[in-house]
């Protein structure tokens, strides 16, 4: 009974397969609940922060700022992607190295410089495969990003920024928007482009003035655009491998019922083949 042999070592294979998807599955589920949480606790703050420099942005007030520069001519860019340390997550990570890659041809046909700035040994090791020279990489970043995370991230290309060294710096992450949908996109941090208030007044008595409001909130504004990016990433990439392992998990079950009904189809076979035999041989005796 060969291939019953080799069906049953099949069947134990496909069982203990499942076992580990299954475990996966629930672990993602749980994270994906926090990080949902933590998406959803980000976004008030950033809606606070952009109303309150909405209002106190000026154009005069503008051209005290290094973060509020824009360049006549953008010649060098840097681009921060986000993606994960793990794979198990379908096409989340591939999606967001084919959207950098489509904005880096589309930048490097300009003309333009593109530096990379790498989250996550997914795209760390696929852009080093490619031999692409990569500006900073981390791997550090937790399933539980925190401001200083974004800070470590941005602040020095910040610095670079205001010096002159950088035109504008790009990130590329996942959009969250539900548990099925976390499309990949790439928005610009700076410079700085203060959100439209539709018109609201800005006839404020301010104190302290607005350039020193805009001094501590310019960086604040940076780096909660980054740190949102994060935390959209982690609950996109959980989200992704919820529903990788739930597929993988449905496919082994499938799996084990063909093997099954082909393991009981080949036994009742060789149960019928020995009766036969026994029966013809008491037959001839």
């Amino acid at each position: 009974m060969a291939k019953g042999r080799e069906l049953k070592g099949r069947i134990k294979s496909v069982e203990n397969t499942r076992k580990i998807t299954r475990t996966l599955e629930m672990v993602a589920t749980s994270k994906m609940k926090r990080a949902t949480d933590r998406v959803a606790a980000a976004r008030p703050y950033a809606m606070a922060l952009g109303e309150m420099l909405s209002h106190v942005y000026s154009p005069d007030l503008a051209q005290q700022f290094p973060l509020l520069r824009r360049p006549a001519q953008t010649k060098t860019i840097a681009l921060l992607l986000i993606t994960a340390n793990r794979g198990l997550c379908g096409g989340f990570n591939s999606n967001l190295i084919k959207e950098a890659r489509a904005r880096i041809a589309e930048w490097e046909a300009k003309g333009i410089t593109v530096e990379m700035h790498i989250v996550g040994k997914k795209g760390i090791g696929f852009f080093k495969y490619l031999g692409k020279n990569i500006a900073s990489q981390h791997t550090d970043i937790t399933d539980k990003p925190t401001a200083a995370d974004a800070a470590k991230l941005v602040d020095g290309l910040m610095t670079r920024f205001a010096a002159g060294e950088l035109d504008a710096v790009y990130v590329t992450a996942t959009k969250y928007k539900s548990a099925l949908t976390a499309p990949p996109g790439t928005e610009a941090v700076l410079p700085v482009t203060p959100p439209s208030t539709g018109g609201a007044m800005r006839d404020f008595i301010l104190a302290p003035s607005g350039a020193e409001i805009l001094e501590a909130l310019l960086p604040a504004y940076v780096r909660n655009a980054v740190y949102r990016s994060l935390a959209e990433a982690e609950a996109g990439f959980q989200s992704a491998q919820r529903t990788a392992m739930k597929n993988a998990t449905d496919n082994a079950t499938d799996l084990l019922q063909v093997y099954k009904r082909t393991y009981n189809t080949a036994r009742q076979a060789q149960i019928t083949q020995e009766i036969a035999e026994i029966v013809g041989g008491a037959a001839a005796l």
